[in-house]
């Protein structure tokens, strides 16, 4: 595994001070002076991009992975379609699996009867 890099990225701390002084230069050297530093300015923006990406492309590849398995966590198991355990006396086209509400129609075959959600069991 990889030592991980802490701190600063590259590039971002002042390692040469400028030396001479900007007040005494004439405009010529100022011109050169300006485009070293403009140089030196594109070589650290170029650094500190890499690393930035860098660094980025870390987190992505983590996130996903953490994503990833906190969506399978989450997701319910699919079920299987339960099979019908009840059928109506009078529809025979009528049935229900016994999961959840009575169906209003057994509760209507029950009703004033002296019928039972047994009675309407599925005999195999």
């Amino acid at each position: 595994m990889a030592k991980k890099k802490r701190g600063r990225p590259p590039g971002s701390k002042n390692k040469k001070s400028i030396g001479k002084s900007v007040a005494t230069m004439d405009v010529s050297q100022l011109r050169a002076h300006i485009d070293s530093l403009q140089s030196v300015l594109a070589k650290k923006i170029h650094e500190q991009r890499a690393y930035f990406e860098e660094q980025l492309a870390r987190l992505d590849g983590d996130a996903s992975k953490r994503v990833s398995t906190a969506v399978k966590a989450v997701t319910p198991a699919k079920r299987a379609k339960a099979k019908p355990k009840y059928q109506s006396k009078k529809n025979k086209s009528l049935i229900w699996s016994g999961r959840g509400v009575t169906p209003v129609w057994m509760r209507e075959e029950m009703k004033g009867t002296k019928l039972k959600k047994e009675d309407f069991a599925i005999k195999r």
